[in-house]
């Protein structure tokens, strides 16, 4: 009798043990997933794409949820004050992370509360002018700056955002001291719009993701005159910033990766950098958004910390040699 009351009290008890770690066992429930932009553009693009191999890798549903608005920091914030415990995650994004904290003043959240899981795909930058300017390469346009300062004009998505830096950094690393006075900013409400001023003839040029240029350009309506990549991009032929002798710009790249807020486990880090692992690794996924213009690469938590790091710090150089700090 004894005998038989040690092995249940045994069994109740492995029972009672192993329950708490079953439990602790993550994820065992679904994840919300924080587009911080609205639908249809870049990240939501990206994010509902990886989506459905993402969702195979970590084994329970990912809960899509567009928070957009003030640039990304809305979604970036909620996720910022989000529990630790890995179930509200963020598409970050080079506007959110990389852009905004270098120039806004009154951002409310900096890198630092943030742990990035991994980047996982690159958007390179390409500069364009309509195809039928007179402008044919960086050469013709930065020798026009030169010549007549305040003639020529780029168009952006709006102050503050990457666009609005890509001007400038461009014609900075050709030798425009001053390129905010030597060249007009004409900022829009959105992509699109910017690329359209470019066609209408309004702006002179654009630096913007290639993706959003990739149709223009096949259909001959916008000209490439350089991809900020080390290689050539498929469908924009054009120099590359290593050809042009600019190995800098190729810093100056989009980018969305997925982020927790600070002090996730690390335990949690790492599951995510196999799941993300696992869908980049996806045909399908990565047919769909290198058809867009885009690179798959997946960096390790630590690669895309620094990555992202080096990229802030060199904006934000940027942004205070030349006085683009935007305040309020």
């Amino acid at each position: 009798m004894k005998i038989k009351m040690i092995g249940a009290f045994c069994a109740l008890l492995s029972v009672t043990v192993s329950a708490p770690l079953m439990a602790a066992e993550y994820p065992d429930r679904p994840v919300n997933m924080v587009i911080p932009y609205g639908a249809g553009g870049a990240t939501d693009i990206s994010a509902r794409t990886i989506a459905e191999p993402l969702t195979k890798a970590v084994g329970q549903p990912l809960v899509m949820v567009n928070k957009k608005g003030a640039g990304g920091a809305i979604g970036s914030v909620a996720v910022q004050n989000a529990k630790k415990d890995g179930y509200t995650l963020l598409f970050a994004r080079v506007g959110s992370h990389s852009v905004s904290p270098a120039m806004k003043a009154t951002l409310p959240y900096t890198l630092e509360d943030f742990r990035f899981v991994g980047v996982y795909e690159i958007n390179p930058v390409a500069c364009a002018v309509k195809a039928d300017s007179d402008i044919k390469s960086m050469a013709d346009l930065v020798s026009k700056v030169k010549a007549k300062p305040g003639t020529v004009s780029y168009s952006s998505s709006g102050v503050g955002s990457m666009l609005h830096l890509a001007g400038a950094m461009v014609l900075k690393e050709f030798g425009i001291e001053k390129p905010l006075e030597a060249a007009v900013h004409i900022p829009k409400k959105g992509g699109g719009a910017a690329a359209a001023a470019v066609l209408k003839g309004t702006a002179t040029f654009i630096c913007t993701n290639s993706s959003a240029l990739a149709s223009f350009v096949k259909n001959k309506q916008l000209r490439p005159i350089m991809v900020t990549t080390a290689k050539p991009i498929v469908g924009f032929d054009a120099p590359t910033s290593v050809d042009l002798g600019k190995p800098n710009l190729q810093q100056l790249v989009g980018w969305t990766g997925v982020a927790g807020p600070k002090g996730m486990s690390d335990e949690i880090a790492k599951k995510w950098g196999g799941y993300l692992k696992e869908a980049t690794s996806n045909e399908e996924f990565v047919k769909k958004m290198e058809a867009r213009g885009s690179i798959i690469r997946l960096m390790e938590p630590q690669e895309s910390q620094d990555f992202i790091n080096g990229q802030y710090k060199i904006f934000r150089a940027l942004v205070d040699e030349l006085g683009m700090r935007i305040k309020g």
